[in-house]
């Protein structure tokens, strides 16, 4: 049953066929932004043209075909190989689009048809995006926080008025604002110092501008005890990223945005229960 409270949400709920063509359709379009996302990760980083170009391989340049494309299948059909080289194509390319492709349905189920999904959709495109560009540059560039600002000021309007309704809509929106710009400044000050901290403690750097800046992205779109959450989740998950791959440094930006993706999805939740044992 859809726990958003958007556009449909009911009716939805309520037809079962159409739950799963709805479904069917955003799983179809996270994947393909998924593959679109990850080569455009590629051509960022490569400093080539994003608009201009057709896709090729990586390896022999030879231009790719309309079976090479297909997000899933063709990797499969191909058993992660270039058609024309040989050459391995890296899972990075089937991991991004299945798990895009799984986030877009996560969002549907959360929040229903809704301006919330809207955003939330937008958001996960860019956290991906500066995710993979900062696991092979170690960089945040600035375009992708201002990116997920402007995501969240152009759907801030929207949202409270679909929650507070016209007679509510400039006090539901000034009360999100606030809410949302004081839990942003308040959440990066918070690990802005603790970074300085333990920093001059340990003689190392502990997080880039990048992060910081991110966790002030991560405050604007949670509130409360979920932002709290969100710190505590992307230290675990970086963490156990660091153990996996063996590395006292390692880009810390993917995990913030994972923690700040898992709070959107189940933050309120997680903070109902725990609450609630007390």
């Amino acid at each position: 049953m859809l726990q958003g409270q958007g556009l449909l949400a009911e009716e939805i709920s309520a037809a079962p066929l159409l739950l799963g063509y709805i479904l069917l359709i955003l799983f179809l379009t996270g994947t393909v932004m998924g593959s679109f996302l990850c080569c455009f990760a590629g051509r960022f980083i490569a400093h080539e043209s994003v608009l201009k170009g057709r896709s090729h391989c990586d390896f022999c340049g030879h231009v790719l075909g309309a079976g090479d494309l297909v997000p899933i299948i063709s990797y499969l059909a191909l058993k992660g190989r270039c058609r024309y080289c040989g050459h391995r194509i890296s899972p990075r390319c089937l991991a991004t689009e299945l798990l895009m492709g799984l986030l877009f349905d996560a969002g549907l189920l959360r929040y229903g048809l809704s301006f919330s999904l809207l955003r939330y959709l937008v958001l996960i495109c860019i956290l991906l995006i500066l995710s993979l560009i900062d696991l092979d540059t170690y960089l945040i560039p600035d375009r992708f926080h201002i990116a997920a600002i402007v995501n969240w000021a152009a759907c801030l309007p929207l949202i409270a008025w679909e929650e507070g309704g016209k007679t509510g809509l400039r006090a539901a929106f000034l009360s999100a604002f606030s809410v949302s710009l004081l839990t942003g400044v308040v959440t990066a000050a918070v690990m802005l110092l603790a970074s300085l901290l333990f920093d001059r403690i340990t003689g190392k750097e502990s997080m880039g501008g990048g992060d910081i800046k991110l966790y002030f992205v991560s405050g604007l779109y949670l509130a409360g005890w979920s932002a709290y959450l969100c710190v505590v989740f992307s230290c675990i998950i970086g963490l156990i990223t660091s153990g996996l791959m063996k590395k006292q440094k390692i880009p810390f930006g993917p995990s913030i945005a994972a923690a700040l993706v898992l709070c959107l999805l189940f933050g309120d939740k997680i903070v109902s229960w725990y609450l609630g044992l007390f």
